[in-house]
């Protein structure tokens, strides 16, 4: 424990310069005495650790001091930093293991990919605190061809070429400006802007992506966070969207939340069906998804899907009902 410590001490003093005895007990989450005992193993041991005194003083390595971490490859430490941040540093009681290893894996990185290592945390966002748009669904695929074209445009800014399909659609390609990624519950999401108006792509109906050479218009800076909250927020008000509440045998549940946008509310009822709100894109997609489900959804609201159901449903009747051949 106490060695691994040591290394972090050392890789905060690499990262931050020079650093005083408590903001360095605040890091490694001890004492400030423990950290002087540490200070004074490190000078032992032959580290360069030197103490500057005054108001402004501290402790800090000699210029040109490097630590070592081999091994990693680029894609390989991104990961890492990813799996990291934000929840994932708390993940089963490991937080202070895992900033450990983050500070390595920035110490490991060569010069150049620092500044990209930098900006992933801000374009990827994994696990919102606000889930506006949560569907609980099983992990969706996205093929690594694509995935990895659509990254590398976010990370590097540059413009993004996607053959997708929109619900009730057939795919086409699209340019847009990627602005970042966002994971919730094992779904996946491209927040981007297509001719200066927001969009949210979901990356399972991404087909194929072309990374462009064009620069991407957006911000230099994106909290990610707050952007992700915002759309949520036009997501259930906005637009021609329509929020229907359904009951449901739980055996069709997936197919359900497969096609709606956004689930904002589940509870089983005391019959044992699902009774659930959820967003589609307009009136026509509502009618459609309800009308694939048969007999096995009830739309409960609002009225209008109702009598449009139930309309459909008796122009089927009758057609089939009549005795006599086909019109």
């Amino acid at each position: 424990m106490r060695a691994d410590r040591l290394v972090s001490l050392v890789l905060l003093l690499r990262q931050h310069g020079r650093m005083t005895a408590a903001a360095l007990a605040r890091e490694l989450e001890v004492s400030t005495r423990t950290v002087l005992r540490d200070i004074e193993a490190l000078s032992a041991a032959g580290v360069p650790v030197y103490a500057e005194r005054g108001r402004h003083g501290g402790f800090a390595l000699l210029p040109g001091f490097h630590t070592e971490l081999t091994g990693l490859t680029h894609e390989e430490a991104l990961a890492l930093l990813i799996a990291g941040s934000r929840r994932g540093a708390q993940a089963f009681g490991l937080g202070s293991a895992l900033a450990s290893a983050m500070l390595k894996v920035v110490d490991a990185l060569p010069e150049s990919y620092r500044a990209i290592a930098a900006g992933a945390a801000e374009r990827l966002l994994i696990d919102p605190e606000t889930d506006l748009l949560s569907r609980r669904l099983a992990a969706e695929e996205v093929p690594d061809a694509v995935m990895a074209e659509v990254r590398r445009a976010v990370l590097a800014g540059h413009k993004l070429r996607i053959h997708y399909a929109a619900v009730g659609q057939a795919p086409r390609w699209r340019t847009v400006d990627p602005i970042g990624l966002v994971t919730v519950r094992d779904q996946g999401y491209l927040l981007a802007s297509r001719s200066g108006e927001d969009r949210t792509y979901r990356l399972s109906r991404i087909a194929a992506a072309e990374e462009l050479p064009e620069p991407a218009e957006r911000p230099d800076r994106v909290d990610l966070d707050r952007a992700w909250r915002e759309r949520g927020r036009r997501f259930r008000t906005g637009g021609d969207q329509v929020t229907v509440l359904v009951r449901l045998r739980p055996a069709r549940r997936e197919e359900l939340v497969g096609t709606a946008l956004a689930v904002l509310t589940e509870e089983t009822d005391a019959d044992g069906l699902l009774r659930m709100e959820v967003t589609f894109q307009d009136s026509r997609h509502a009618v459609w998804a309800l009308w694939q489900l048969s007999a096995d959804a009830e739309a409960l609201a609002p009225e209008w899907l109702r009598a449009s159901l139930r309309d459909r449903a008796a122009a089927i009747a009758a057609r089939y009902g009549a005795s006599g051949s086909p019109a």
